[in-house]
């Protein structure tokens, strides 16, 4: 049977921290109204497996989007935020989603602020989400904060699609091209080897470059497949480092092809951001932190955190902004104009909606490009293998048409 977890406060407003154990939940916060309290915080206690393997529920993009798209309106229709909740917590069907409601509408019930329970699971609800819930239960506009956050997710949602479709054509002929050159180069030449042996005559250049590089394969691909393994691991480790991720995002951004590409994300996601939270009533400082947190590139944080030092001083937000590369003047300027008529927001949005159509016309672009790229790629190693391996039968054929 679970232990739970509770802390309450008495009649007196004292509080009490103690332990449970019971079946359910329901069981728990049944017990705790019948002693009088009032629920601050429930939990169930994990054990130490749970606790070392579980990473907490998993819940798709969309389903987040359906979710605060059905919680917007059901508050527009005036049914009471408690009872909304419990009827989506009823009808979820992704169990570690249903859990983490179930977890929400008891806090919501035992008197905490909506906001507050959704930041006690974290990996579901970010600190964009908690703070924009937390600037509608002050305005009183719930309903309309949760619809420009769905609006938000299915912004960031498309935009993540059209990365994919980006990366996914490159990344499958890339493989494929390993693949096929790692199958000739082990499976097929070397029982040509023999056969070149046999000949008698002096190999050419091409065709001995060839065999040396699939003898090496032969001889030491275990081990160089475990070196590469290894390089990997040891790369995507790196990366996780303060000065690694810096490093990463720096040659995301000035890679030749997709540098373009992954600029314009980063500034349509920072502006997108940036003007959700500005128009739902978060303060600007506030913004500016999540904004960081949530760009995705450790150079745009860099940026935004300066910009935040600028912004307490009482200064201008664009200036230290137009110091980074990362951001194009056009943004910037943009950004000082909205700073200067009080229309930053509306600005933001349009930067945005920019970014987000040279994004999409860029994955057009490269998609174009990649694909006879990559076939001409694919061509050329496959051609190169197949004429190598020919080579030394028309120079057996020639030598064979002067004798």
């Amino acid at each position: 049977m679970p232990n739970f977890k509770y802390v309450v406060k008495d009649d007196r407003g004292k509080e009490i921290t103690a332990t449970m154990e019971a079946k359910t939940r329901e069981e728990v916060v049944g017990y705790i109204r019948r002693q009088g309290w009032q629920m601050v915080e429930l939990q169930q206690k994990k054990s130490i497996f749970e606790i070392q393997i579980g990473g907490g529920p998993s819940v798709k993009l969309e389903e987040m989007v359906i979710f605060t798209r059905q919680l917007s309106t059901m508050i527009s229709a005036g049914i009471p935020l408690l009872e909304g909740l419990e009827i989506l917590q009823e009808q979820q069907q992704n169990k570690g989603f249903k859990s983490a409601l179930s977890d929400i509408v008891d806090r919501v019930r035992g008197g905490s602020d909506f906001s507050a329970a959704l930041g006690q699971h974290p990996r579901l609800f970010p600190k964009i989400y908690v703070s924009m819930v937390k600037a509608g239960e002050a305005s009183g506009q719930l309903d309309v904060i949760l619809t420009r956050l769905a609006e938000y997710q299915e912004a960031t949602a498309r935009l993540i699609r059209e990365i994919k479709s980006a990366m996914t054509y490159p990344v499958i002929s890339l493989s494929l091209i390993f693949l096929i050159t790692g199958f000739l180069l082990v499976g097929i030449i070397p029982q040509f080897q023999e056969i070149f042996l046999t000949l008698n005559i002096d190999l050419p250049t091409p065709t001995k470059v060839l065999l040396m590089i699939s003898n090496f394969l032969v001889n030491n691909g275990l081990l160089l497949l475990l070196g590469m393994i290894a390089a990997i691991v040891g790369l995507v480790m790196y990366s996780k480092t303060p000065a690694g991720g810096w490093q990463f995002d720096w040659i995301k951004l000035k890679l030749p092809v997709f540098g373009s590409l992954f600029q314009k994300v980063a500034i349509s996601r920072f502006a997108r951001t940036f003007s959700t939270l500005i128009r739902s009533g978060v303060p600007i400082l506030g913004a500016l932190e999540i904004v960081g947190a949530t760009s995705g590139n450790r150079l745009v944080e860099n940026a935004i955190q300066d910009a935040m030092k600028n912004v307490k001083e009482g200064e201008s937000l664009a200036d230290p902004l137009a110091r980074f590369w990362v951001f194009p003047p056009m943004v910037t300027r943009m950004i000082a104009i909205g700073e200067r008529a009080g229309a930053l927001e509306a600005l933001l949005e349009k930067i945005s909606e920019f970014y987000d159509q040279q994004v999409s016309a860029t994955v057009e672009t490269l998609t174009s490009l990649i694909e006879p790229i990559m076939i001409g790629i694919m061509g050329f190693v496959v051609g190169s293998i197949v004429l190598a391996v020919f080579l030394p039968i028309f120079k057996l054929q020639e030598q064979l048409g002067k004798g």
